[in-house]
């Protein structure tokens, strides 16, 4: 009986050292080990999901292991962001975010699930892109100046899309109204997908959003572009003027596009992903498909996203709170 103790006894001690090396081998199993979700809080198609899959692909070919997108829009991209707050500090699930995500919708959402600031790893800023405000084909203006006029002059009978409460679209739109003196009615959409549908549909007369997906309809003349609120116009829409140039001068809205982590992820997943990036940026592909959506591309270290982030929720806190936008 006693040989046959000491044989189990023998015996555990062998298991709990075989799982002992196997947990150790798995944890030291070199990051990525499998595929990483990538999270664009955003429907399919928009400015957001085009550029995350163009990254997406670059860091599969870079890394190993398949970087899949996965979409979870609502509240602003608050849905899809919170998730990414709230998971495992492990690399295998990261946030694509633009500037509501990162920086503004904590200054309007009251219950905010999380706060950019704290809850996320800064990897790298990706890009840049004014909001570009459009119209339906047939509207009665074709200029910022001349809707303006025609707003003034038809108070309450003009209804503007824009991407989600809070995301830039959306505050661009009150900042507009509030700064030309004018109103318009809000209709909320989930991507630039929906609204182009209504923009051509004449369903909606005006939207504001980033201006990627949006280029091709213009050029092909189903949706008309008045303004873009950047700093200077487009090479690939020479004809288009800016806000400033419209007539409002020093107004400028820009969208930019954050590639983020769950708070306490690895120093070295974050370098790996950082350095990734901004190879993908350097790119030639990378190049053409911004250039076609009229993005800047950005790049930069880690902590040049973190001060670019604090710099972003203090110019726009105060016009937030002037127009006393909440949710």
């Amino acid at each position: 009986m006693q040989r046959m103790f000491r044989s189990l006894g023998a015996l555990t001690t062998v298991v709990a050292a075989i799982l002992s090396y196997t947990h150790q081998t798995a944890m030291a199993q070199p990051w990525p080990a499998h595929s990483v979700t990538m999270i664009v809080p955003f429907s399919a198609g928009t400015t957001s999901d085009i550029l995350a899959r163009a990254l997406a692909q670059h860091l599969t070919d870079m890394l190993g292991q398949p970087f899949v997108i996965e979409n979870r829009a609502g509240a602003g991209g608050n849905v899809g962001a919170a998730s990414v707050a709230r998971a495992p500090q492990d690399g295998y699930m990261l946030l694509f975010a633009t500037t509501g995500q990162a920086a503004t919708n904590k200054l309007m959402y009251q219950n905010m699930p999380f706060d950019p600031e704290k809850d996320f790893a800064p990897i790298a800023l990706v890009g840049k892109s004014p909001v570009l405000i459009t119209a339906r084909a047939d509207a009665p203006f074709s200029t910022l100046k001349e809707f303006i006029e025609y707003a003034r002059a038809h108070p309450d009978k003009i209804n503007g899309g824009f991407p989600g409460n809070g995301t830039l679209g959306h505050i661009t739109g009150i900042l507009l109204q509030s700064t030309a003196g004018i109103k318009f009615g809000a209709v909320q959409y989930r991507g630039a997908a929906a609204i182009i549908t209504d923009l051509i549909g004449k369903n909606i007369d005006i939207a504001m959003d980033s201006m990627g997906a949006y280029v091709t309809t213009i050029q092909g003349g189903q949706v008309k572009a008045l303004a873009m609120a950047g700093a200077q116009r487009w090479s690939k829409l020479p004809n288009i003027a800016t806000v400033s140039e419209s007539g409002l001068p020093g107004f400028e809205a820009t969208v930019w596009y954050a590639f983020l982590a769950p708070t306490g992820t690895s120093a070295d997943i974050v370098t790996r992903l950082n350095a990734a990036t901004n190879d993908y940026l350097k790119s030639d592909k990378a190049k053409k498909l911004f250039d076609d959506l009229g993005i800047q591309p950005a790049g930069g270290t880690p902590q040049d996203l973190k001060q670019f982030m604090a710099s972003e929720v203090q110019k726009w806190s105060p016009i937030i709170k002037a127009a006393n936008i909440k949710f």
